[in-house]
């Protein structure tokens, strides 16, 4: 039966800090995004019972598996939480079939009882040909179905995916994403979903938080999230640029004084704001443009990036000019790029309408 997880605990290293408070109610999928090492991992290991943290307490369901202060620590095996890895990791002597039974065998579970649930879940997962096939004689899509299988086997309160996804070619992958929600969805399972990818956010995902250097800086509905980003690695994941500074009555003034003027949503004058806004409304000129009223920014080209029908041109800074505007995006036709005839270490001027700018709350 599903259920949901609370969990508030610090972990400390010599060099990095965990320090979180995350829960999910039961049937929700909660995605966990994040830079690398921002604690991603670290936090599912807590949650799995495979990392003790140095204070606090993690509960699933009505049951807390982890309190340092009472001293209660679950293993792993007896806290009713599923782990599916990038890697399958299936038993190479066993069947699809033997390794999805192994878990409700271990539970006590009866062979044939628990073979009855390991082809239920193989049919679930489109993989009924496959019960009788060894890891060896499977392609990477097809372990990663019944590695899915073998973590619902148990039926877990909690089910944790640790970027299920990224191990799998471009071909896989979008089939294994649509897989992967139908049986969540279907079995109403609680999961928390560790991913870079803001795509997998988006269908799999009902909320999201972003982690950076051990603290969630972001939280929220995922939508909501990626289409408002209040941080730099939210807004790179969802396409977009974003601009700190502090709100201005006629926009936001960035940290060396400059003003990018937009359309300001919730912010106050004064508080931490950002200005976001699509590389595609950014226009780029080799010459200073005049005329209208614009958000001109200088850059050097740092690189250049053909994506199917546009390229996008990668922002560093001028020597002198504003340091913020490195990794801000430009989309354009290939046939501008060909009239600018420019290469990295070329200075472009971006240019953004203000229509186009939103500014709302830092985080």
């Amino acid at each position: 039966m599903s259920t949901g997880v609370e969990a508030c605990f610090v972990v400390r290293r010599p060099a990095f800090t965990l320090d979180v408070a995350l829960s999910a109610a039961p049937g929700e999928v909660l995605a966990v995004l994040g830079p690398n090492g921002a604690g991603k991992s670290t936090l599912l290991g807590v949650l799995a019972g495979l990392l003790r943290p140095d204070e606090g307490s993690v509960r699933v369901g009505e049951r807390v598996v982890t309190d340092t202060a009472a001293g209660v620590h679950v293993p792993p095996h007896l806290r009713g939480v599923g782990l599916l890895a990038q890697q399958a990791l299936l038993f190479p002597h066993l069947t699809a079939r033997d390794n999805i039974a192994f878990g409700p065998r271990a539970h006590g579970v009866p062979r044939r009882e628990a073979r009855a649930r390991a082809d239920e879940l193989l049919a679930g997962v489109d993989a009924t040909a496959l019960g009788d096939r060894r890891p060896s004689q499977m392609s990477g899509g097809q372990q990663q179905r019944v590695a899915l299988a073998r973590a619902l086997a148990p039926e877990p309160g909690l089910l944790l995916l640790d970027e299920p996804l990224a191990a799998l070619d471009v071909d896989a992958t979008p089939a294994m994403r649509g897989l992967l929600r139908r049986v969540i969805r279907e079995a109403k399972q609680t999961a928390v979903l560790v991913t870079h990818s803001a795509l997998d956010a988006l269908v799999l995902a009902d909320r999201v938080v972003v982690l950076t250097a051990g603290r969630v800086v972001e939280e929220g509905p995922v939508r909501e999230v990626l289409a408002r980003p209040r941080s730099a690695f939210t807004a790179r994941i969802a396409g977009l640029d974003l601009v700190p500074g502090v709100r201005d009555g006629a926009g936001l003034r960035t940290p060396d004084g400059l003003l990018v003027s937009g359309r300001a949503e919730g912010v106050e004058p004064g508080e931490a704001a950002v200005a976001v806004f699509p590389p595609s409304a950014v226009a780029v000129h080799a010459t200073r443009p005049t005329g209208s009223p614009r958000n001109v920014l200088p850059v050097r080209l740092a690189a250049i990036e053909p994506r199917g029908d546009v390229v996008r041109l990668r922002a560093g800074a001028v020597p002198g000019g504003p340091v913020w505007v490195e990794g801000l995006a430009a989309d354009v036709t290939p046939a501008a790029v060909a009239d600018l005839a420019v290469e990295p270490g070329d200075d472009l001027w971006f240019a953004v309408k203000a229509t186009e700018v939103a500014i709302h709350a830092a985080g």
